[in-house]
């Protein structure tokens, strides 16, 4: 393994529409193209409108999610997150349940974690029921 790896997330593939949810979001999970073992980063836009179709928790991992463009909400918990600035930095420790959805000019993230190596996400695509 080398010292660094560059990759430019924008031309990491989407992998949305390959799970059904390309008319919702872009994903675009790095891990693999630059070669992460102690971290995770993904590249996330939320479309105008769009809420992500499940919740999901962590038993191990804390993430933290930065607005890069857009707003939107994020709900953690009972709690709903407002994310209307840039560079608004969201932490969202191990076992809080998270969904997020874009406002009408959509929302751009990236998200950072920490993989414990073990499966350790949990989804639910009821969690967040639409009002």
């Amino acid at each position: 393994m080398t010292a660094w790896t560059m990759q430019n997330l924008g031309e990491v593939e989407d992998l949305s529409p390959a799970h059904g949810m390309g008319d919702v979001l872009e994903g675009r999970f790095a891990k693999a193209a630059l070669g992460l073992e102690q971290t995770g980063i993904s590249l996330q836009r939320i479309k105008p409108g769009q809420r992500l179709p499940f919740g999901h928790t962590h038993s191990v991992q804390e993430e933290i999610y930065v607005v890069l463009g857009g707003s939107g909400e994020m709900r953690v918990g009972d709690d709903v997150v407002v994310l209307a600035a840039r560079l608004d930095a969201l932490r969202v420790a191990p076992g809080a349940w998270r969904g997020v959805q874009a406002g009408p000019d959509g929302l751009e993230l990236l998200a950072f974690g920490a993989p414990s190596g073990a499966p350790d996400a949990e989804m639910d695509a009821g969690w967040w029921p639409t009002d």
